[in-house]
């Protein structure tokens, strides 16, 4: 079993910048793949973006690109979302995922989910 544990969600302005953490704990020398989803109040779970954890190959939903960045960090078993440019509707929580069999930004393979934290973005 993976346990995933988010952090780093706030209430921010418009244009402010915001990072958040995910650490993994349990069996993580089984995570293959880790991501960030978001799922905002009456709209359905999308993907953020998403790291393979040993070739660190990254992949981002189209609203985020260019703005915001994945990371990890192995040593901590940590991954990172640094968040730039923020607008309004990047307002959601956010969920920490991993995934033990192979790498992909299909959120019905990730077998492991955090509790999420909220992110909310003042106009």
């Amino acid at each position: 079993q993976v346990q995933l544990v988010e952090s780093g969600g706030d209430l921010v302005q418009a244009g402010d910048s915001l990072r958040l953490s995910c650490t993994a704990s349990g069996r993580t020398s089984s995570i293959v793949a880790m991501a960030w989803f978001r799922q905002a109040l009456g709209k359905e779970r999308e993907l953020v973006s998403t790291i393979s954890t040993d070739t660190e190959t990254t992949d981002y939903g189209d609203s985020v690109k260019g703005r915001f960045t994945i990371s990890r960090d192995g040593a901590k078993n940590t991954m990172y979302l640094q968040m730039n440019s923020l607008k309004a509707e990047d307002s959601a929580v956010y969920f920490c995922a991993a995934a033990s069999q192979f790498w992909t930004n299909l959120a019905g393979s990730y077998e492991y989910w955090g509790q999420g934290t909220q992110v909310t973005v003042s106009s």
